[in-house]
């Protein structure tokens, strides 16, 4: 007989109260082991990494899409561990910036104690975990991408070329060196698209690109 596997999982969520209901829950499975839990902070990253998880649930989006990169930084120091997201709003947009970073779980609000462990064994056993209305967001991203260049859009010639080097994270002043454009134009171009996509911020534009631009297409 094989021995259980066993998921090491720490919370990093800023509710209190679903931290505590948490650990209460997942203390109760045989096979999964809450090895901390906080909210997060620099010294949280620090924690994480000296209790080594194979999990780490997060309950905010902060962390993830800030400058800090928190699922790279936690992989770089921590091969292996997967991040999940909990009590998540049904957004697209997020959604498909979270699975970028390196999320491979994300549940709704609405989800229950059973189906956030139904997740943590998924995840565990190397599977990806998501809530059906937005795998469908997977697809058309994927099939979007496939569609001859002759496809109609949204944004003008320019602003495509701005969409690919927005993906690798480049600066203003770094865009405007591979254009050759002045930095003041490049920040026009970027206040433009965001208007026109509806995007929360530059990082956002690409996904909702994606999905905006795909919906125009069919």
């Amino acid at each position: 007989m094989e021995p259980q596997l066993i998921s090491e999982v720490f919370l990093l969520a800023e509710n209190r109260l679903l931290r505590e209901s948490l650990i209460r829950i997942l203390t109760k499975k045989s096979d999964i082991r809450v090895v901390g839990a906080a909210p997060y902070s620099p010294a949280a990253q620090e924690q994480i990494i000296g209790t080594r998880p194979s999990i780490v649930l997060l309950d905010s989006v902060g962390p993830i899409f800030s400058e800090v990169r928190l699922v790279a930084m936690l992989q770089a120091a921590i091969p292996g561990v997967r991040v999940a997201m909990i009590d998540m709003e049904l957004d697209q947009c997020t959604f498909l910036r979270a699975v970028r970073e390196g999320v491979v779980g994300y549940v709704l609000k609405d989800a229950s104690a059973a189906e956030v462990a139904g997740m943590i064994r998924a995840i565990a056993a190397g599977e990806a975990v998501c809530p059906p209305p937005l795998s469908m967001a997977l697809f058309h991203v994927v099939q979007h991408r496939l569609l001859p260049s002759g496809t109609t859009q949204i944004l003008s010639r320019r602003e495509q070329d701005l969409v690919v080097l927005l993906r690798e994270r480049l600066t203003n002043k770094e865009i405007a060196a591979k254009l050759n454009l002045s930095e003041q134009t490049v920040k026009n171009h970027v206040h433009r698209m965001l208007r026109k996509i509806g995007a929360a911020d530059r990082l956002a534009i690409v996904e909702c690109y994606d999905l905006q631009s795909l919906t125009l297409a069919g």
